[in-house]
């Protein structure tokens, strides 16, 4: 179809939100993490840019589960050659050794000076510096040098090799946009009310998943030409234990009143509840069948 092969021409910076109760349903912290692992497995599959973690009880303080599932998101988008550099030991990551590995191209497995050409991409972070350049590990046998000292001690880099020669290597700072694959999402937490946030954040699409809605299928016509004409687009998930619909209500707001459009993207569900999780891949699989995310 003709707005199919539109839509796929445009790249867009594509986030989803997920409410800080994803957890609330798991009392065992080895079952949080492995939950955050398939929220974090699903937006790594379907090439997520952002991951937003908001606060969707204002009658609760959701000060400790935002915290904890930001650190997981982030935990598991870091290479794993920086994970001890940048997050050292934290009684949060006591299960960390359950979490899938997301085998994303800023995962390398090669690690080693051999396996680097130039042009690679790979994330690093500051060790040192002086006045004329600062050395970075890029999960290597050795650092690589960075000239330049504009930067500060434990900064994460994205970083491109510019040279490789047999006592060192030097790299220079990569432009993330002119990465051809897919680099990772980045995490951000929102902890004002969902119509707040919502309203600041100043999407070009927000689209929230409901079982009390319409099904995809009967608007994605409508739908498609929104997407194609958008930039950035929001897919907005509920939680466990309360659908959009609540939430918004418990905070004075209407759903359909803050977002462009709610849709069932699991009709007919033979369960009586599809967990956030569940919905988050359902929903990013059907999009990206429909419109190439």
């Amino acid at each position: 179809m003709f707005w199919a092969e539109s839509i796929r021409m445009a790249k867009k910076y594509l986030s989803i939100g997920i409410p800080a109760s994803v957890i609330a349903d798991t009392p065992h912290l080895r079952e949080k993490t492995a939950k955050i692992g398939y929220v974090a497995r699903a937006a790594a599959i379907f090439c997520v840019d952002e991951i937003i973690v908001y606060a969707d009880n204002p009658k609760a303080n959701q000060k400790r589960d935002l915290e904890f599932v930001s650190l997981l998101l982030r935990y598991l988008e870091t290479p794993q050659y920086l994970r001890k550099r940048l997050f050292g030991l934290k009684p949060e990551l006591q299960f960390a050794g359950i979490l899938p590995p997301l085998r994303t191209p800023h995962h390398p497995q090669q690690a080693s000076v051999r396996s680097l050409k130039v042009g690679d991409y790979r994330d690093g972070v500051v060790l040192s510096k002086t006045e004329e350049a600062a050395q970075v590990d890029i999960g290597v046998e050795k650092p690589a040098v960075l000239l330049s000292n504009r930067v500060s001690i434990n900064q994460r880099l994205t970083l491109k090799v510019a040279e490789t020669k047999a006592d060192q290597i030097l790299v220079q700072v990569a432009n993330k946009a002119e990465i051809p694959e897919y680099w990772g999402y980045g995490v951000s937490v929102e902890m004002s009310s969902l119509r707040n946030w919502l309203e600041s954040r100043k999407f070009d699409l927000v689209v929230g998943t409901s079982k009390l809605a319409p099904r995809f299928q009967d608007s994605a016509g409508v739908l498609a030409s929104r997407w194609y004409k958008s930039r950035s687009v929001l897919l907005l998930f509920g939680a466990p234990t309360r659908g959009l619909f609540e939430i918004a209500k418990d905070e004075g707001a209407r759903l359909d009143a803050i977002v462009d459009f709610v849709l069932n993207t699991v009709p007919d569900q033979g369960t009586e509840t599809v967990r956030t999780e569940e919905a988050l891949l359902a929903t990013l699989a059907i999009f990206n069948e429909h419109f190439n995310v």
